[in-house]
């Protein structure tokens, strides 16, 4: 099973790199798969690598089911017993 998460692009760098942020969490990502990538766009990162772009809105709500089912995991065992 592979994992992408949406991200915001804050910041385009040389060398087809660029700078993301998920959580107060900054990571430099390559972006040589979405040249057309700009500051502010979110893109699909997996394993270091943007490989595709996202619209705001399916970005935030993708974000947000995230979200829901960290909290959910971080629920006590104790409520299914």
């Amino acid at each position: 099973m592979c994992l992408a998460i949406p991200t915001r692009l804050i910041e385009v760098r040389p060398g087809a790199q660029g700078l993301v942020e998920l959580g107060g969490i900054r990571k430099e990502i390559s972006i040589a798969l979405v040249p057309e990538a700009r500051v502010g766009d979110y893109v699909i990162v997996h394993v270091g690598h943007a490989i595709g772009m996202i619209d705001p809105q399916e970005a935030e709500r993708t974000l947000r089911m995230f979200g829901e089912l960290a909290a959910l995991a971080q629920e006590p065992e104790a409520r299914t017993a």
